[in-house]
C-alpha cells in the first residue's frame, strides 16, 4: 500500500462496518459494550509510515488522514488507526504519520490494498502531500490481547535492517523476551517483514503496545534492562528505526451505527 504530528489535534472520523468482525466475534470492534476482541492465533500486521512535505496545508493533511481512517469500513480490515507520530526516535528517516492496521490473512492484506476505496485514498489523498513512505508487513504468531488497542494505547514501532547472514530467528527470539523484564507491555507482536518492495532493506518489526504513554516512557527510564537487550543483538544490526505513536480518540458514534 502506499498508504501519516500535526500542529492542532485532529478528528478522525471513521464509518464502521460491523459484519466484517463476526470472524474473530460476533459484535462490531467499536462497541463500547463488547468484550474487547481476542487473538490467540497468526494476525497480520501492516504498517505505513509517512512523511508529510514541510509545506502543506493543514486541511489536506487531515484529508488524508480522514481518508485513511474511513478504511475500517472495508470487510477484510480487522483494526485501523491511523495519526501523528509521537515521536520519531531515528534521525535518518523523519517521519510524521503512522497507520497500523491487521487482518486475518495475507489474503485480507492483500483484498484491502487492491480495494478501489484504497486506491482512491492513496492517489487523491496520500501521495500529492508526501514526501517519503515506509511499510512493513509481518505475520504475528499466536498473538495474545485484544486486536483492536485501545485509544490512549502507546506502541512502540521498532524496525531492524540486519546485517549480512544474521539470524534473524535469533533477533526475534531476544525481542520475545523483552516483556519479561517490562511488565508495562501489554501485548508484544513481532516478525519478519513479507513485502521487502517498501521497507527500505529493513526486514525484522516488532510492534510493542502499553497502556498510555505513561508506562512507555518508565521503560525508557530504566535504562540498564534496556541495553542489557540491546547488547544481544547490537552485532547483528546495520540500522535500526524506532516511532512511538498513541492511538488517537474515535470520532463520536452517532446512535444509528
Amino acid at each position: 500500500m502506499q498508504c501519516l504530528r500535526l500542529k492542532p489535534p485532529l478528528s478522525f472520523p471513521v464509518t464502521f462496518s460491523p459484519s466484517k468482525h463476526l470472524r474473530r466475534n460476533h459484535l462490531p470492534a467499536w462497541s463500547s459494550t463488547r468484550s474487547p476482541i481476542k487473538s490467540m492465533s497468526t494476525t497480520v500486521e501492516h504498517i505505513v509510515l509517512f512523511k508529510v512535505k514541510d509545506d502543506t496545508d493543514p486541511s489536506k493533511v487531515t484529508a488524508m488522514v480522514n481518508g485513511l481512517s474511513s478504511l475500517i469500513s472495508l470487510d477484510h480490515v480487522l483494526h485501523l488507526t491511523v495519526g501523528p507520530i509521537l515521536r520519531n526516535r531515528s534521525t535518518s528517516l523523519t517521519f510524521t504519520h503512522m497507520l497500523h492496521s491487521r487482518y486475518n490473512s495475507k489474503e485480507d492484506l492483500d483484498a484491502y490494498s487492491a480495494h478501489p476505496s484504497h486506491l482512491g485514498v492513496v492517489r487523491g489523498n496520500v501521495l500529492p502531500i508526501i514526501d517519503d513512505l515506509m511499510a512493513v508487513d509481518w505475520v504475528a504468531e499466536d498473538l495474545r490481547g485484544d486486536i483492536v488497542t485501545p485509544q490512549g494505547s502507546a506502541m512502540r514501532l521498532t524496525l531492524l535492517k540486519l546485517k549480512e547472514n544474521a539470524d534473524s530467528g535469533k533477533v526475534l527470539g531476544v525481542i520475545r523476551e523483552i516483556p519479561e523484564s517490562f511488565k508495562q507491555i501489554s501485548q508484544l507482536s513481532c516478525g519478519e517483514n513479507f513485502s521487502p518492495a517498501r521497507a527500505k532493506g529493513f526486514s525484522v518489526a516488532s510492534l510493542a503496545v502499553f497502556p498510555g504513554q505513561g508506562e512507555l516512557e518508565d521503560v525508557d527510564s530504566n535504562g540498564e534492562v534496556v541495553s542489557y537487550h540491546k547488547d544481544k543483538v547490537r552485532d547483528l544490526l546495520e540500522s535500526v528505526v524506532v516511532v512511538d505513536y498513541v492511538v488517537p480518540p474515535p470520532p463520536a458514534q452517532s446512535a444509528s451505527l
